[in-house]
This record gives structure tokens, sequence and C-alpha cells, in this order.
């Protein structure tokens, strides 16, 4: 009865059905993702839990809804998901937005359609979720339900058993206290030999109760952030050869894992240690004693990558001034490209104002939006490109970066929206920075990268939008350089 009231309630707050619904980045005017099922050869009338959303909620959303999982209730069987029926409608029609579920928040209508580790939910998806919840969440035939999934106690690993496994010491922080930051130390590797890395995955293991329940995702962990670097050992064993030191992309909460291109591989040194050299660390209101884990895979031995040389990092994380009680504000970076690049990953971090980061190449006259994704500070989250979908940006290309904040109280991450902010560490304070990778390219290099893409192209009729020159004519230097008449 109560989760009746509740689709009841919902329907009466939300717009009808209908197609490429426009938002602005306020998180008042933001329209949900509402889709008909017949528009997709569907019988509303026949979706059941069992024949459809059991499948889904398998693929997309039980890693975390489950018990030992992040998320705050278990999705396992019909009679823990028959409640929550009309919030997961309301939570998957967000999509793309803070408080979207599952956290992944592409916009899907503009820009790039191609990243690794893409557990979104399709159009198609959505409309059997609200097909089936307003259709009474019916269960339908209990024998066609997928085998269940068997997972281990605890968190694990999102993208497989690693081949090493690195831990940091334990911390433990008071019920109460302000937020702390420091570092943590060293944790040596133990390698005898380089090895380029494939993926890394950090995650915290604590001591709070899995059935414990939390209002946010802060409230199931103490660490906010973890920027760490690697190194050789110095001779004492206690610190890192600065020469020698390779940056690691931060760990964060509710962050996903980093998955390297098989072209940029990086380098984890023999004899070398993690410096874990600035935590930051807060309480939540339970004593909680924990430590961070290092998940790594590897490239096979004698694996050497092709592209070695890091491009520039967009975003400004000092000269920001934020006022209060306003919706759809925006910061704006410039950063012209010295070299080709190759942009690996996109990966937003504002702070709790902010709700949206778009990423645009601007090239001659031309302005190509290469993404654009929803931003919600409990759940930070990399967007890693598909190595043939990544954007190929020729040297002279104006990278522009736009972050959109909203410090009305409609942004329930805000701790008072009365409140002026300018840069700073804090999640009261704020940042504007992409913090994913790019790798620079040499002239044959970025020759043979568009190369690839135009063999994958049916005519030049099939435009990639993030490769501004890929049907761009050869010039006599390069057709000479090739040994072309």
């Amino acid at each position: 009865m109560m989760a009746r009231k509740l689709l009841a309630l919902i329907l009466l707050l939300t717009p009808v059905f209908a197609w490429a619904q426009a938002h602005d980045a306020s998180v008042g005017d933001h329209q949900l993702h509402y889709y008909d099922a017949v528009d997709f050869d569907i019988d509303p009338a026949s979706v059941t839990y069992a024949d459809h959303i059991a499948p889904i909620l398998q693929e997309s959303c039980q890693q975390c809804h489950r018990p030992g999982g992040g998320g705050p209730m278990a999705f396992m069987t019909y009679d823990e998901v028959r409640p929550w029926a009309p919030i997961i409608m309301y939570r998957t029609a967000i999509r793309d937005r803070m408080g979207a579920m599952p956290p992944f928040f592409v916009e899907k209508d503009i820009g790039i359609d191609g990243f690794k580790s893409d557990y979104s939910l399709s159009d198609r998806e959505l409309a059997l979720i609200q097909a089936w919840a307003q259709n009474g969440a019916p269960r339908g035939n209990p024998d066609n339900e997928p085998e269940a999934i068997a997972y281990s106690d605890d968190i694990g690993w999102t993208v497989g058993e690693p081949d090493l496994v690195l831990r940091s010491q334990d911390m433990t922080r008071p019920p109460v206290a302000p937020d702390w930051w420091g570092d943590i130390g060293i944790v040596p590797t133990g390698l005898t030999e380089d090895r380029y890395v494939k993926s890394i995955e950090v995650r915290e293991i604590n001591d709070i109760p899995t059935d414990r329940g939390a209002s946010t995702v802060g409230g199931k962990y103490i660490w906010h952030h973890m920027t760490y670097s690697s190194g050789i050992l110095a001779d004492n064993g206690q610190e890192i050869l600065q020469d020698s030191r390779v940056g690691w992309p931060i760990h964060e909460v509710g962050r996903n894992a980093d998955i390297f291109s098989e072209k940029a591989g990086r380098l984890l040194q023999a004899n070398s240690a993690l410096h874990l050299g600035a935590a930051h660390m807060h309480s939540n209101g339970r004593e909680t004693t924990g430590y961070l884990e290092f998940g790594i895979t590897f490239f096979p031995i004698g694996y050497e990558p092709q592209y070695t040389r890091r491009g520039p990092r967009t975003g400004n994380g000092i000269d920001i001034d934020i006022v209060p009680n306003k919706p759809n504000q925006e910061i704006h970076n410039y950063v012209v490209l010295k070299e080709h690049t190759k942009i690996m990953a996109f990966e937003p971090h504002l702070h709790a104002p902010g709700v949206r980061m778009c990423m645009e190449a601007i090239w001659g006259h031309n302005q190509f939006t290469l993404n654009c994704v929803g931003y919600d500070h409990n759940w930070v989250k990399q967007y890693v490109y598909e190595d043939d979908k990544a954007p190929l940006l020729p040297k002279g290309t104006i990278l522009h970066t736009i972050g959109y904040l909203d410090t009305t109280p409609a942004n329930t991450n805000l701790a008072d929206p009365r409140n002026w902010a300018g840069g700073g560490r804090r999640s009261v304070s704020n940042m504007f920075i992409d913090l994913g990778y790019s790798v620079s390219l040499t002239e044959e290099q970025f020759q043979a990268e568009m190369a690839e893409r135009r063999a994958n192209m049916k005519d030049r009729n099939d435009y990639d939008v993030g490769c501004p020159l890929c049907w761009a004519p050869e010039t006599m230097e390069q057709n000479l350089a090739q040994g072309n008449d």
C-alpha cells in the first residue's frame, strides 16, 4: 500500500512521457527522463520482474545494492525490490544528474558515445522499469528469474581479482571531529622489476557494520579522498626519490576503478613504494577504524606503452567566485594544446555546489561538444573512453571546460546555500578541475591514430566529433613521408 501511495505521488509530481526532454543545469528545473514502452514495441502490461527487471538489476545495480555493498538496501530478490519500485523508477529517470541511479552521469544525447565499463541504463531499460512500476511491479513466473549471482561477503573488486594488493596503515577517526588532511606514509610494492599497470582500484575497508543505515555515502567511510603517487624507494626506506615520482589518479568516495589504455599503461618501478601523501579524512558519527587497499593488475611482462608523455590538465582550483543562492552558475577554463593530444579519460571534479561539467574542442571556426556529464559530490566518477572513441585533437585546439553550479536550497549537497565560497580543499569550498588524463602524440603517432579512425568509418558522411581532422586532406609533406607519389 505504501509503495502504491509513493508511486501515485511521484506520478502527480512528474511530467507525462516525452522524448529528448530539455533540462538545464539547475537542480530544481531538471526534468526526468520518462519513456513510453510502446515506442519500443513493448506491451507495458507484459513487463515483469522475472523476465525484464531482474536482469537489469543484476547488470547495473546489484554490485552496490547487496549485502556488504555500498547501497543502503539490497536488490537481490523480488521481495527486497518490490517495495522500492516507485523509487527505482524515479531515481533511474533522473539519469544524468545528482541523485541518479546507477551513478553514471554521461548525457546520452550529446557528444561522444563510447566509454569503458558503462553500466548506465538505455532508453529501453528505463521504459521497462517505468512500465513495470506503473503496472504494480508484478513478479511474473519465478522460474524465469535469472540465477542469483553469488557475491563474496566483502565489497569485492569491480574489475576482477588484482595481481597485487597493497594496504595502507590503519587510521581511526572519532565520532565527531574536524576534517583532517595529512601524509599517512609509504607502502612498499615489493616489486623486483618494472611493471606497467593496466588498472588500479582503491577501496576502503573499515569496521562499520554493513547493516548500519547511512543517509549519505560519506556515512559509510572515513576517507573523503586520497592523493597518492609512487616512486623508487630511497636508501633509508622512508621516502621515495623525487625524480622517480609517478602520479596516479586520486581515490575519492564513490569513484570507479582506473583502467588505462592498452597504449598508455602507467609505470610502477622495481623497488618502489606508494606515497600516500595527501589524505582527506572525516568523521561519520561513529568511531571508525579503516584502511585502504590498492588492487593493481599488470600488463604482461615485456609490455611497452606507445605513449608515455602526459597531456595538459584543465580547470581552475584557485580563482573561483561562487555566489550564494543562485542556480546555473558557470565557470570556464581554456587551454591551448601545444601538441597533438589524445584524451583518455574525462573526470569532472567540482565540490558540493557542482552539478555538471562539459568539455568542448574549438578548432578554427568549429566548436565541438565532446561530452557533458552530470556531477554529484557523493559519487565522483571517471569516464574512460574506448580507445577508438577517445578525442583526438590537433595541436592548436582550444580545449574549453565549463563547470555548472547550483547554490540554491534545491541542491541538498550544500551545507548552507547562503554562503559565498571560493577555491579550497574542503567540500564547503570549491574546485573546478578535470582530473581525467591525456597523452601527447608525435606527428607520426597522430597521423597513425587518425588513419585507424578513418578505417573504421563507412564513408565521408560518417563523422567523428572527437577527431576534427580525420577527413582533412593529407599535405604534400605527409604524402612524401609515407612514400606516396
